[in-house]
C-alpha cells in the first residue's frame, strides 16, 4: 500500500488533459474488451454540461499523476413521476504500475467527501461489488433502483451522501448521454496514441461479460 500522505490530491488543469487521457488509456487498456474507449469517454466529457469540474480529481506521487476519477451528473426517474439528481463517477484510473496500492479508494473517499459538502444527495455507478462494497456502495436494488430497461442490475451500485438519501426514490437510473460513445470517433481519436497490442479473452474481460448478464426484472 501506498502511504496516503505521500498521495496529492488536487483538480485536474488543462495541461494534465493528455496526460490523464493517456493514464486512462492505460488503465483500462484491454480490461473490459479488447482495446478501451475509456480514454476516449475522458476526452468527450470534460465538454459535457453534465460534467462536475469539482469532483475532477488526479492523485499525485512524486509530482508524477498516477491516478484520476470524474463525476457527471445523473438522474433517478422515479416510478412516483418525481425526477431525483444524483451523480455518477467513472472513469476511474490508476496507472497499472500503481494499481492494488489503494489509490483509487484514497480518490473515491475523499471525493465522496467532497460531493456531500457540495449537496449532492446519493453516488450511483455500474461497477464490481466485490471492489465498490469496500467503499460502502450497496447493491441499488437495495433501493428500489434499476436500469432504464427497468431491470436490476448486479453492477448498478448505490452510495447514499446523507442518511435516507435514496428514501423513496424507487425507479430507474439515467446517466448523461456522454456515456454513449461512439465507437468509430473512439476508434479515430485512439489513433492518435502509440499502438498498443488489442487482446481477448483475459479474466477480467471474462469478469465483465458475467456482470454485464446479471440482471433480472424490476417488479
Amino acid at each position: 500500500m501506498v502511504k496516503v500522505e505521500n498521495i496529492k490530491l488536487r483538480l485536474e488543469k488543462p495541461e494534465d488533459y493528455k496526460i490523464v487521457e493517456n493514464l486512462t488509456r492505460e488503465a483500462f487498456w484491454n480490461v473490459h474488451v479488447p482495446g478501451c474507449s475509456e480514454h476516449y469517454l475522458m476526452y468527450s466529457m470534460r465538454n459535457s454540461d453534465a460534467f462536475i469540474k469539482e469532483l475532477d480529481i488526479v492523485a499525485e506521487i512524486d509530482g508524477r499523476i498516477v491516478g484520476n476519477i470524474v463525476y457527471t451528473k445523473a438522474k433517478i426517474l422515479g416510478d412516483d413521476g418525481n425526477s431525483y439528481d444524483v451523480i455518477c463517477f467513472g472513469p476511474i484510473s490508476v496507472l497499472p504500475k500503481f494499481q492494488g496500492k489503494g489509490i483509487g479508494g484514497v480518490l473515491i473517499e475523499h471525493t465522496k467527501n467532497l460531493a456531500k459538502q457540495l449537496g449532492y444527495r446519493a453516488i450511483l455507478i455500474y461497477g464490481d461489488p466485490e471492489y465498490y462494497s469496500r467503499y460502502g456502495f450497496v447493491a441499488a436494488k437495495t433501493y428500489g433502483i434499476g436500469t432504464p430497461d427497468n431491470m436490476y442490475a448486479v453492477p448498478l451500485q448505490a452510495y447514499e451522501l446523507f442518511s435516507g438519501a435514496l428514501h423513496n426514490c424507487e425507479g430507474r437510473f439515467y446517466e448523461d448521454i456522454v456515456y454513449e460513445v461512439n465507437e468509430a470517433e473512439a476508434i479515430d481519436f485512439d489513433e492518435s496514441f502509440p499502438q498498443k497490442e488489442k487482446q481477448a479473452g483475459l479474466p477480467s474481460q471474462k469478469r465483465f461479460n458475467e456482470l454485464v448478464g446479471m440482471r433480472e426484472p424490476k417488479k
